[in-house]
């Protein structure tokens, strides 16, 4: 599958930065890069995806958990942008689950993360919003939100062979 908007991969450099906080809600660019981060998610069959993936080093994230091909089993919630994000734990204990990244084809891996969380974030006009979140949702986003300080799911993983390809964790899910 060729996607009109091409995600930044592994290695990129633009993945490794850290992103710039938004200051210009009223820019075009500003509303063209969202536009195009919302049609690039729906098209990979992403239930999230972060600036940086698309070169552009801001803070801004998507998160849209819903069943996919890549995410049979996820929750269906609506699109919600976020910018300038940050979040508090509400509860410290961490619990691993499988990801994957739109930015790491072929590849799943366990990852510990948060399972409740509250978030603090700006919408397109610039307003505060706050939004809590639990389980899967709050898991894409805490993985989209390491886009935006250079990090990837797998400088999360805590053992190699936690990681694995995309290929067995289909296997491994359809049983």
């Amino acid at each position: 599958m060729t996607l009109k908007t091409p995600i930044a991969q592994l290695g990129a450099e633009v993945l490794r930065r850290q992103a710039q906080p938004v200051d210009d809600f009223a820019s075009p660019e500003f509303h063209s890069l969202i536009e195009t981060m919302h049609d690039t998610m729906l098209e990979a069959g992403g239930v999230g995806i972060a600036a940086p993936q698309l070169g552009a080093s801001w803070q801004i994230l998507i998160i849209a958990s819903r069943p996919t091909a890549r995410y049979p089993h996820a929750p269906d919630m609506p699109p919600i942008l976020m910018i300038n994000p940050s979040f508090e734990i509400v509860d410290g204990a961490l619990h691993k689950d499988w990801e994957g990244c739109l930015s790491v084809p072929g590849v799943r891996a366990l990852v510990p993360r948060y399972q409740a969380i509250d978030i603090e974030y700006r919408n397109q006009l610039g307003e505060i919003c706050h939004l809590p979140l639990q389980g899967f949702p709050a898991r894409v986003f805490q993985h989209e939100f390491d886009h935006l300080l250079g990090l990837v799911y797998l400088d999360r993983v805590e053992n190699n062979r936690d990681i694995i390809s995309e290929t067995e964790f289909f296997k491994r899910i359809a049983v």
